[in-house]
């Protein structure tokens, strides 16, 4: 496969992302903030980084990493995790730069700070 960043931010992101002689695309619904057992963080810093964990958990179901990503939307709850979203995202993305959406809006439990989806391929 191969990729290209189209004006990378050098904030974990690019404007646009091509993909080319891709084998597989995976979807990934939205991810949350809690454990299979039910338990969600108090913070928003460990809530995003549970998002992204269960983010990792359905790339690697796929035989896939972070790596692969092509496209992640957030959701946020409030504006005021803004610097913090970003700030995680770049500790655990680095160089990579996949397209990228941020919404602020309501999510569907009121605990959730934050939810992921994202588009993978290889």
């Amino acid at each position: 496969m191969t990729t290209n960043p189209i004006n990378s931010t050098g904030n974990s992101y690019s404007q646009a992302y091509a993909i080319y002689d891709f084998k597989e695309l995976v979807f990934i619904s939205g991810q949350v903030p809690e454990t299979i057992e039910g338990i969600i963080p108090a913070t928003f810093d460990d809530q995003c980084r549970l998002a992204w964990k269960n983010v990792e958990i359905q790339l690697n179901n796929a035989g896939m990493t972070l790596e692969n990503l092509v496209k992640i939307t957030v959701f946020l709850s409030g504006r005021e995790y803004r610097e913090a979203n970003a700030r995680i995202r770049k500790e655990l993305l680095g160089s990579i730069s996949p397209a990228l959406t941020i919404i602020i809006t309501g999510i569907y439990d009121e605990k959730w700070l934050l939810e992921i989806e994202a588009i993978a391929a290889r």
